[in-house]
């Protein structure tokens, strides 16, 4: 586990994605954003990272069961009475995270660019549970991710909780061309000041 932040109000379990472990460069930016007085980034990595993380041996990830598996070992570890506790991920650790966010202890969601397809496979989307969730879930996407890009994500029909925040010009990291005038660096700053937003709105509703 990796740590940012104090002990708040506010917690976020983090989780990375497919191919990239929890202290990589995207992770560990966006967890020391996040991070504050009142909120507290767990970052983590599922099992079988960790054995990548052992043996430098690159494998793929754990079948879904029991990526939801751990996730969820996660959350019943971490949820505590006295904190609001939301889930982010990153691509496919954000798409687990979403899996759960319908659960009673879990108060938000948070994604860094959503896998909605498997790059090129348009005609397969992930997006079944994403049309009957009843939770509050916030997609960071960019408007040109390889695996959701705006043009086509737009036609989806998705249940009314989900709010899509499109980054123009984005790549799955939100990265856009330098031509396009913008910076990764605002993107983030978007995203993040978003996410501590909706924290606080969410725990200004129970105070």
């Amino acid at each position: 586990m990796l740590i940012d932040g104090k002990p708040g109000r506010a917690r976020i379990l983090f989780a990375h994605g497919a191919g990239a472990p929890m202290d990589s460069d995207f992770m560990t930016d966006v967890a020391k954003r996040l991070a504050s007085d009142r909120i507290e980034v767990v970052r983590f990595e599922f099992p079988y990272m960790q054995k990548r993380r052992e043996d430098g041996k690159r494998r793929p990830p754990d079948r879904q069961p029991k990526l939801l598996e751990y996730f969820q070992q996660l959350i019943e570890q971490y949820a505590d009475e006295n904190t609001q506790l939301f889930l982010a991920g990153k691509s496919m650790g954000g798409r687990m995270a979403t899996m759960l966010a319908d659960r009673p202890d879990v108060a938000g969601c948070f994604v860094f660019g959503y896998p909605f397809y498997a790059a090129g496979k348009q005609d397969r989307p992930r997006i079944e549970h994403l049309q009957t969730t009843t939770a509050n879930i916030n997609v960071f996407q960019g408007t040109r991710d390889p695996m959701g890009k705006q043009i086509i994500v737009n036609d989806y029909s998705l249940a009314a909780g989900i709010k899509l925040h499109w980054l123009e010009d984005g790549d799955h990291d939100l990265k856009p061309r330098k031509a396009s005038g913008l910076t990764q660096q605002q993107h983030l700053e978007y995203a993040v000041a978003q996410c501590q937003q909706l924290c606080t709105q969410k725990l200004a509703e129970i105070s």
